[in-house]
């Protein structure tokens, strides 16, 4: 065998052996991931959910005790008579929202993402809706997530067609709450529940965030 041919052999064998290693490693740090989300801390504490609307924003504080405990301890749909001005139907979303966080001092906020529409119009409408929930939570410095329609279908019904009727039997079912709760409402604490179910590392992200606002899109 020539020299040529020898070192391109034992090149090759160095290239596998490094690769070998660097694949055990890979799977160690993989494993170390795996182990970290398990042993996450337990999130304890409120989650406000938001369901924006214009005239009929709805309303939730999920306050949360372990993972199989938790209580809907509020809910509300902040109605705005169609005769009322945009100005003021922001200013009342505002101060509804403005007023939960200071009496129920949530520790994180979840909102509903604004749907896709083709109307320009109605989608200026949601638009200021959801510009009007996202500075209230800013100002509280309270960090906020905000879901889309879809995710949060999935994750409270297992299904992302599911409509508002078989949402509202499934959080009365999970939550114990009266049948008489409006679609507003149990919209606004399914957003909630989407938060607890699906974020793994909540107790991370508030302590990491804590006096900070911050608006985390997913």
């Amino acid at each position: 065998m020539c020299a040529a041919q020898s070192n391109r052999r034992k090149l090759w064998a160095n290239f596998l052996e490094k690769g070998k290693s660097a694949h055990s490693r890979g799977g160690i740090a993989r494993a170390k991931v795996i182990e970290s989300k398990v042993n996450v801390a337990p999130f304890r504490g409120k989650i406000l959910g938001i369901d924006p609307s214009l005239r009929g924003t709805g309303l939730a504080v999920l306050n949360v005790k372990n993972r199989d405990e938790m209580d809907l301890i509020f809910s509300q749909t902040v109605k705005v008579p169609s005769k009322e001005s945009l100005l003021t139907c922001t200013r009342r979303i505002f101060e509804a929202i403005s007023e939960v966080v200071e009496h129920f001092q949530p520790t994180i906020c979840a909102v509903e993402q604004t749907i896709y529409v083709q109307n320009f119009q109605t989608a200026q409408i949601m638009g200021i809706a959801r510009g009007a929930v996202l500075t209230a939570t800013a100002i509280h410095c309270l960090p906020a997530f905000e879901y889309a329609p879809l995710r949060i279908k999935q994750a409270i019904c297992g299904y992302g067609r599911a409509s508002k009727e078989q949402i509202s039997k499934m959080i009365q079912a999970i939550l114990k709450i009266p049948m008489n709760v409006s679609f507003d409402e149990t919209d606004a604490a399914a957003v909630a529940l989407c938060c607890f179910f699906t974020e793994h590392s909540l107790a991370e992200i508030v302590s990491r965030n804590h006096g900070n606002s911050s608006f985390d899109k997913t």
